[in-house]
């Protein structure tokens, strides 16, 4: 296995923060063991939520042999972590484009891995991020001093990459028994790392949001991003190692390739955005569509939303979609706290069949009051979101995967700086607002999108103009990207 964490791209890292490196990987064996020699069994199985859709299979790690062979042709591996919702959702829209490509997508998410090494250091570094995004919601001086700190200038730095790449070693078992040459795309930087370490041949590094930052760096693989400022920012290593300037990243391991957007949303632009506007022009309840995400940060917040529509929702010049994800305390307590939000909502719960006919029905039905949705299953919780903004007029949400989507935004405040970047790049872009940083810049924001017109016309005509423009296409291209590889 080779030694990725003394230099990247060329660039070497200083003994003192290799030496950190090497015992961050000690420090994750001693407590959960190293099973480089294990010899894990994989099999394929359909997924409850995304094999009827999308045409996904599930890669199972240490369960044993399966029926369904790999298709070594067609396949192609999208390999992901949950951490929050955001990789997931970027996975889902990987697994979108390959299936309407004519690709077969196998879901590999090497945090479901229970007995295995990878799973358990990942694991353990996603509790820590949840708890770390919660209490920055909840402590002003933790935020300023730690938290936004840390995801801005922290995991830009080349040392951070070098650690992290010491632990992905550990990671590369689960792909011991998967051919080596079905393409991989990672939608987290761990998945990448560990394919390269593991020997896969053709691995795609699908970055997400819009600052640079070392945290994402799988050297090996192709890197795409989505905007061109994190093109340039990559192409240069832009600050990752203090003021040092550094040896760039080749040309070659770098594409530039648009959002990462599903194929059933991209196709839809259109339709969808000519429906919002005659909702609009013919006085019928504007829908908003608000999204807690896997950290389950935010609640005051949503609160505050929440009550500021709810008399717009009783005069019908409002509708509201809320998806807790597999949060549902989340929804109780929401209840608990606002008078009157019970009486107006509808429960769609842990029925993923109903809320697929809900999601159906509203595109071109009406919708009134307020509708919850809550999951159990990790996929459905996702999903979700993204079968209702179909039929959303606007889109609640902090500025981080979904800042790249194409339906109108309203952007509340970031957990985490590197999130404001996926704000200013939407703005820029005229698909969503500036990012409200607190409740009062919020409300102002949602009662313009109710009481005129402007605003949400000007994004969907903007919507409709950036697909001609190829802005929406990054998931088919990635996919086009990782087939090619093996040409």
């Amino acid at each position: 296995m080779e030694d990725k964490s003394k230099v990247i791209f060329q660039n070497e890292i200083k003994p003192g923060d290799y030496k950190k490196a090497l015992k961050s990987k000690q420090k994750y064996i001693r407590k959960y063991g190293d099973d480089s020699d294990r010899d894990y069994p994989v099999k394929l199985s359909e997924n409850k939520t995304l094999t009827a859709p999308l045409g996904v299979y599930d890669i199972r790690v240490a369960e044993g042999e399966g029926e369904i062979p790999f298709d070594t042709e067609k396949g192609i591996i999208v390999g992901n972590i949950r951490m929050g919702f955001g990789h997931y959702r970027i996975s889902i829209a990987m697994a979108s484009a390959a299936h309407a490509l004519g690709y077969t997508p196998y879901w590999m998410d090497l945090n479901s891995y229970k007995e295995t090494t990878c799973t358990k250091v990942i694991g353990a570094q996603n509790d820590l991020y949840s708890l770390g995004s919660r209490i920055s919601q909840k402590s002003k001086l933790f935020n300023k001093t730690v938290w936004e700190p840390m995801n801005y200038e922290g995991f830009r730095q080349l040392s951070y990459n070098a650690s992290d790449q010491k632990n992905a070693e550990l990671m590369a078992p689960v792909f011991r028994n998967i051919p080596k040459d079905i393409p991989v795309v990672g939608t987290h930087v761990w998945p990448a790392q560990a394919a390269i370490h593991a020997g896969m041949k053709y691995v795609v590094n699908a970055i997400p949001d819009n600052w640079p930052m070392a945290l994402h760096l799988a050297e090996g693989a192709v890197h795409t991003v989505q905007t061109y400022q994190s093109y340039l920012g990559y192409r240069i290593l832009n600050g990752m190692q203090k003021k040092t300037v550094l040896h760039p990243m080749d040309a070659d391991a770098l594409k530039y390739t648009g959002h990462y957007i599903d194929h059933e949303l991209v196709v839809n632009i259109e339709k969808d955005c000519e429906k919002r506007l005659e909702r609009k022009k013919q006085d019928k309840p504007m829908r908003f569509l608000l999204t807690i995400g896997g950290a389950g940060a935010q609640k005051e917040l949503f609160c505050a939303v929440i009550r500021y529509l709810l008399p717009a929702v009783r005069e019908k010049k409002a509708a509201i979609y809320v998806n807790v994800g597999d949060y549902r305390k989340v929804w109780d307590e929401l209840k608990g706290e606002i008078d009157g939000l019970s009486e107006l909502s509808t429960e769609h719960m842990n029925d993923w069949d109903d809320t697929v006919s809900f999601a159906e029905s509203a595109i071109d039905g009406e919708v009134e009051g307020v509708h919850a949705f809550w999951h159990e299953n990790i996929f459905e919780a996702v999903y979700c979101t993204n079968l209702l903004m179909r039929s959303s007029d606007v889109l609640l949400t902090k500025p981080s995967e979904l800042a790249f989507y194409p339906v109108p935004k309203l952007f509340l405040k970031r957990i985490g700086g590197h999130e404001k970047w996926g704000a200013i790049h939407s703005a820029e872009f005229g698909d969503g607002t500036l990012e409200c940083e607190d409740i009062p810049h919020t409300l102002q924001m949602i009662k313009l999108f109710l009481t005129e017109d402007t605003t949400l016309r000007m994004m969907c005509e903007n919507i409709v103009r950036n697909k001609a423009t190829g802005l929406y296409n990054g998931a088919y291209e990635v996919v086009k990207i990782a087939m090619g590889l093996k040409k």
